[in-house]
């Protein structure tokens, strides 16, 4: 048997070195590519008026601070129990864990804050230059050390050979611990900013202290022993004493979360614990103070989701006796009243949240319509094709709403329009193949040059992107 030549084995080492230091890279890669997708590619979505409009009042002053109040960002709650936020291109995630984490406004402000300061400092960019300057690094690392273990194999030397393999995985190693590292320090960059922002708005910093030792009391709980070259963010430790000094400095250090404020945050908490965790976690959030606004509609929502209806509508009757403005009772009301299958009872419960609403959120109105909707009269259907187009005027991604739109439209006989809306609503569902067949088919009966002519060849010509829309 022939042996085989020395230099092909360098070579295919080489090979399998290269492919090594190219996994290296693309797992710091990975974290920015697949955050810029994750809307697109099925994050779970939570959407509820309340809780949206509490968190962007809770943003507002922060971006306004941070600059960013113009640059259009979004806010998307997402439904994950661990406590973490992201930002991604000009939206800023948030998972439901967090909120219902939180015991107090100021907490999630911090989390905010600093999110902000990732927008504002255009980390992810950065980022990105960063990975390119690193897959340079490990380039460079790899061509010195596939000349070394050439140069070993050919001239029969383990020791260089050896070395030149030494020389490409420190090259890479070299290489995932620079972009770790900078990781690191925008981290801190970003926690700074964030106490810059709180300052300018005249809120404390506390909230972000405490978000840290949570953080740092898991750590220590579940025994994990990190290499702390080795990950993207600052210890917890670190980050705390990083940031102690500049918050205790504040002079907003001991500024509390206004009352009414405070009560909108618990009332959010409840919320999120009745439709996502369950009676247990909503018992657990009642127990410090059972008689308060928060826990009343929490177990007005209890009853709604696991009771008996007419005693749901009792208990969301006396809240709205007590807070007869709070468009998110009538909301309440108007749920009930649809699940009793009262469309027309629940359709003024709905049109009184609409009307009461300072956010003028278009889910509110998507709801209205339904509601109008299951009244099932041409004349409530023709009123629900308006507020559903109001809602989706408000919220254009909302692909539910198109769909209820195109029910609307064929029950009115309005079949290109309904084929349109069927079109938007697969399209900002990312189905994107039906997208073109429901929009060739609206295009068909459509005049051509009219603006809903024009919508469906938008998307018939559209080409997914890895950039958000």
């Amino acid at each position: 048997m022939l042996s085989r030549p020395r230099t092909m084995i360098a070579r295919s080492k080489i090979a399998r070195t290269a492919r090594g230091f190219a996994t290296l890279l693309l797992a710091a890669a990975v974290a920015v590519s697949t955050s810029v997708n994750a809307f697109a590619q099925g994050v779970p979505v939570v959407r509820d008026a309340e809780i949206e409009a509490l968190v962007r009042d809770y943003a507002r002053p922060i971006f306004k601070a941070a600059g960013l109040a113009n640059d259009g960002i979004d806010i998307v709650l997402v439904n994950d129990q661990s406590f973490n936020a992201f930002v991604t291109g000009r939206r800023l995630f948030i998972n439901t864990g967090a909120l219902v984490a939180a015991e107090t406004p100021n907490e999630i402000i911090g989390v905010i804050a600093h999110e902000a300061g990732h927008i504002a400092g255009g980390h992810q960019q950065k980022l990105r230059d960063q990975l390119d300057r690193a897959k340079t690094m490990a380039i460079i690392a790899t061509l010195l050390g596939a000349g070394a273990m050439v140069a070993g194999a050919t001239t029969n030397s383990r020791g260089l050979a050896g070395a030149g393999m030494g020389v490409a995985a420190g090259g890479g190693e070299m290489a995932q611990r620079s972009i770790l590292a900078y990781q690191r320090g925008e981290e801190i960059t970003a926690d700074r900013s964030a106490i810059t922002y709180l300052n300018a708005t005249g809120q404390s910093g506390m909230g972000m202290l405490k978000t840290f030792g949570r953080f740092q009391s898991a750590l220590s709980l579940s025994g994990t022993q990190l290499d702390p070259y080795r990950i993207s963010h600052p210890m917890p430790q670190e980050r705390i004493a990083n940031l102690e000094a500049l918050v205790k400095a504040s002079p907003y250090v001991e500024k509390v979360d206004p009352p009414a404020l405070q009560q909108r945050h618990d009332m959010m908490r409840i919320k999120i614990a009745a439709y996502m965790q369950g009676q247990a976690a909503v018992a657990r959030l009642m127990r410090k103070n059972p008689t308060s606004l928060a826990s009343r509609y929490g177990d007005a929502q209890q009853t709604y989701l696991y009771g008996n209806p007419g005693a749901a509508l009792t208990k969301t009757a006396a809240l709205i006796k007590e807070q007869p403005k709070n468009p998110y009772f009538q909301e309440l009301r108007g749920d009930i009243l649809m699940k009793v299958n009262k469309p027309r009872d629940a359709a003024d419960a709905y049109a009184k949240a609409v009307s009461l609403d300072p956010a003028r959120s278009g889910l509110l109105m998507v709801s209205l319509g339904q509601a109008l909707m299951a009244v099932g009269t041409p004349d409530s259907i023709k009123k629900a094709v308006t507020q559903l187009n109001n809602g989706i005027g408000r919220d254009k991604e909302n692909a539910e709403a198109y769909r209820y739109l195109a029910q609307a439209y064929g029950e009115l006989g309005q079949i290109p329009a309904a084929d349109l809306a069927t079109a938007e609503g697969h399209y900002y569902s990312a189905d994107y193949k039906n997208a073109k067949i429901f929009a060739m088919r609206a295009q068909q009966k459509l005049k051509r040059g009219e603006p809903g002519w024009l919508r469906a060849q938008d998307i018939i010509n559209y080409t997914p992107s890895n950039k958000l829309k």
